[in-house]
């Protein structure tokens, strides 16, 4: 029975699992995002957070356990140098899992992972929600889409607008009336 293991062993050995792990952490430190299915994700994000949390502090001690962990110099040099420097106001929550699909031969989960900090399109999106530029329109229930909503509002305005425009043409009418029967 397996009562409080909460490791998921990925149908691997433990240095299978191991290697794995600090191969696909390197790569994910390496290109900022990786496919991979949502259990190696999932297993991975415990595996790299502890990891970029450890970068934070750029020390000689630091730079050796996390050496010991991805087995990789170039992997240790950026994560000192690039990300510690992107996340270094950030408390924790280093990665994304974006679901995408499932594999075609076996339907296993797919994902994406991705460092938050590297995103650039969403954070240019963030960005703009809090600048007001995106997404600030109150949308009703009504069933009306934005477009319509506006091209309704246009509508209405032009209509107002020739209304106005009758109404004085009328009023001049009945003045050139009156001057007539005077």
């Amino acid at each position: 029975m397996r009562h409080g293991n909460k490791i998921n062993h990925l149908g691997r050995k433990k240095a299978h699992r191991e290697a794995m792990l600090s191969n696909m952490a390197t790569s994910l430190i390496l290109h900022k995002r990786i496919f991979t299915t949502l259990a190696k994700a999932k297993e991975l994000r415990g595996y790299v957070e502890p990891l970029i949390t450890k970068a934070k502090d750029d020390s000689t001690h630091s730079r050796r356990v996390v050496f010991s962990y991805l087995r990789n110099k170039d992997g240790v040099k950026e994560l000192f140098s690039t990300v510690a420097e992107k996340v270094g106001d950030r408390p924790g929550g280093y990665t994304r899992i974006l679901k995408t699909h499932n594999r075609m031969g076996d339907n296993a989960e797919m994902c994406m992972m991705e460092l938050v900090d590297f995103n650039e399109l969403m954070l240019e999106a963030a960005e703009d929600r809090k600048a007001g530029k995106v997404g600030t329109k109150k949308r009703t229930r009504r069933g009306k889409s934005k477009t319509g909503a506006t091209e309704t509002v246009t509508a209405k305005a032009v209509e107002k607008a020739e209304d106005q425009d009758i109404d004085t043409s009328s009023e001049q009418a009945d003045a050139g009336e009156q001057e007539e029967q005077a």
